[in-house]
């Protein structure tokens, strides 16, 4: 499985971006795809995800501000993240797991005036 990820960027407080993940290869629809981040000096940290019943799970700092989406067709998972703040820095990662976790190659995301 290949994850390549794109969106990421600089953005003024408030401002918004739209992550992009698409999914190749061995592709399982019943695989779960979501999103994480790690800031620097930080662990990486769940932002969003779909889980098995299909359900999108938010990280309470993230809740009401960035909405996960899907296009199965495409295998492609999205992060829309609005009302950005300077505490989501970091770099973001697409996640893919079916039996084990695979990662993409991560998309920065620096929110700065």
């Amino acid at each position: 499985v290949q994850l390549q990820a794109s969106g990421g960027g600089l953005v003024q407080p408030g401002g918004s971006l739209r992550l992009s993940c698409a999914a190749s290869g061995s592709i399982f629809s019943n695989a779960l795809m979501g999103w994480y981040r790690q800031a620097p000096g930080k662990e990486r940290e769940l932002v969003a995800r779909f889980t098995s019943g299909g359900s999108p799970n938010y990280a309470d700092s993230v809740k009401g501000r960035f909405t996960i989406s899907r296009d199965n067709a495409k295998n492609t998972v999205y992060l829309q993240m609005n009302s950005l703040k300077p505490e989501d820095t970091a770099v973001y990662y697409c996640n893919y797991y079916y039996r084990r976790h695979y990662w993409g190659q991560g998309t920065q995301v620096t929110v700065s005036s």
